[in-house]
């Protein structure tokens, strides 16, 4: 009792980490809002309860409904538009401690879960309102319940994973894979009980299991049958089979999504500190020994068919290869931390693993042994020591860096607080002249200036145009101009049919005023 109540405890300490790492300062870092997070808030506002949105190459509308139902909690912000990932993040790392203690032990769930939570990799994706985040979250979830149904083998739990499995379809496009995990991850199982001449009850499990996931699935299967062109969405153009030579460009994908974890990651500020490894050097030497040690136990199983006891092993190679597959597959901006997010349990219950086996070895090699106090004392510095370590990394190194601000259309934000700051009277213009995909006409970046005037009032009373349509412009008395990037050349336009206007610059913000 004393044991489990310390367990709790530690649980508790580690989640506490989590929820500090995903919430402190939340609306400030990142410094900004990347228009795809706020198109997601935009149509959260605007249109709510869709299933699937094409706009902006196509989203799953699960997150984008969750987005809607925080801003009916608390108020259209910055912070409730990224409350939702940030939740979502800490639940995460509390679904990989059950998963872990499910399919391993306490003492590497224990582990797992911290590293976890002290993930720059995690900490950066769940401060972020991409959709994306959902995916580590419905997998920890899916096998914990799976494999604890396979153990207990209470209908129940197959069916809570189902409707995990089934969810996950509604999240972002890279869970699609998951299809070729779980059939990887059967084959033991079918094995185990064959073995216990359960064959039978195999069947029902899984067909139990099938129809809950079918059934959440369904809205967004139907939608994909009434709609094919969104089913691909984007992935087929940034596919390594629309290179030139698809088996060499697969060929560097894999490579440079395998070395991610260790030697150099994602380029984009966006997603990492810039060229540097996704896991932490100390936590990635972990991972390649806990990866090493599970290729060992698979192998050394192969030969004696003792399949239950490698399961959990089995579950995390399989597990870490197939959600490499959504980068692997792709060209763009490699290596791309985003797309292998569903990657992100498997790596670290990895890194639990290889830090459970050092410490093993420590302890043999430590005779004689040491003194409590002194362990804990040692406990204590390594683990305060690696948790300011991490907080520096993300909010100083990453959250203050200028390329951030960039990668975060930080000047958009700004352009929409201006906005906000002028008497309701003031007729107000934008002149979108930024690329991007267009969704009503207008690029895509606009929907940053957007949702910060809609934190404001729901509704908009800038016109937003394209810069060949400032004919439109109209008028009478006193208005502003605002370009979201400067441009002289339609700054003198405007200064040749508003004579009497003026050029000023408002909190970085470069603006074409008129007063008449």
């Amino acid at each position: 009792m004393k044991r489990n109540l310390q367990y709790i405890l530690l649980l508790l300490i580690i989640l506490g980490i989590a929820t500090f790492f995903r919430f402190y300062n939340l609306d400030n870092i990142p410094p900004g809002i990347y228009p795809d997070e706020a198109i997601n808030a935009n149509q959260a506002v605007s249109e709510p309860g869709k299933i699937f949105y094409p706009e902006n190459n196509g989203r799953e509308g699960f997150f984008i409904n969750l987005i809607y139902l925080s801003f009916s909690l608390f108020g259209i912000s910055i912070w409730s538009l990224k409350f939702i990932s940030a939740l979502i993040g800490v639940l995460t790392v509390m679904g990989l401690y059950f998963l872990t203690k499910e399919i391993l032990s306490r003492n590497i769930a224990l582990l797992s879960s911290f590293l976890l939570a002290l993930s720059f990799w995690h900490i950066n994706f769940s401060r972020i309102a991409f959709r994306a985040i959902l995916v580590p979250f419905c997998l920890v979830f899916l096998f914990y319940f799976l494999f604890r149904g396979f153990k207990t083998k209470k209908l129940s739990n197959f069916i809570l994973s189902g409707l995990f499995f089934g969810l996950g379809f509604h999240t972002y496009i890279a869970f699609r894979l998951v299809v070729l995990l779980v059939l990887l991850i059967l084959i033991p199982w079918w094995l185990i009980y064959k073995k216990e001449n359960q064959q039978k009850k195999f069947f029902v499990f899984i067909a139990c299991w099938l129809l809950a996931t079918f059934f959440v699935a369904l809205p967004i299967g139907i939608y994909f049958l009434n709609n094919p062109q969104d089913f691909i969405s984007r992935a087929g153009g940034v596919s390594v089979f629309s290179q030139d030579n698809p088996l060499l460009a697969l060929t560097k994908s894999s490579a440079s999504h395998i070395l991610t974890f260790n030697f150099f990651g994602d380029f984009n500020w966006r997603h990492n500190i810039s060229g540097k490894p996704v896991l932490f050097w100390p936590v990635g030497i972990l991972f390649f020994i806990g990866l090493i040690f599970c290729i060992q136990k698979i192998l050394k199983v192969f030969k004696d068919r003792n399949w239950a006891s490698i399961v959990g092993y089995w579950l995390l190679l399989s597990w870490w290869l197939v959600m490499l597959l959504p980068g692997a597959l792709s060209f763009e901006g490699i290596p791309h931390s985003l797309r292998i997010i569903g990657s992100i349990p498997p790596v670290f219950i990895l890194a639990g693993i290889g830090g459970a086996f050092l410490w093993k070895k420590v302890k043999l090699l430590s005779r004689p042994k040491l003194p409590i106090w002194l362990i804990v004392c040692l406990f204590i510095i390594l683990t305060t020591s690696f948790v300011y370590t991490q907080y520096w990394r993300y909010f100083i190194l990453w959250g203050t860096n200028t390329e951030v601000e960039g990668a975060f259309a930080k000047d958009y934000v700004s352009i929409g607080n201006y906005l906000n700051s002028l008497p309701e009277t003031t007729k107000k213009y934008v002149i979108v002249n930024q690329s991007g995909v267009l969704v009503k006409g207008i690029p895509v970046p606009a929907q940053t200036v957007m949702f910060i005037e809609k934190t404001k009032s729901k509704e908009i009373q800038t016109i937003y145009l394209l810069p060949e349509n400032i004919d439109k412009i109209e008028i009478e008395k006193q208005g502003v101009i605002v370009l979201m990037k400067y441009d002289e050349n339609l700054f003198n336009q405007l200064l040749k049919r508003f004579p009497n206007g003026e050029i000023i610059q408002k909190n970085e913000v470069e603006i074409f005023k008129i007063n008449h």
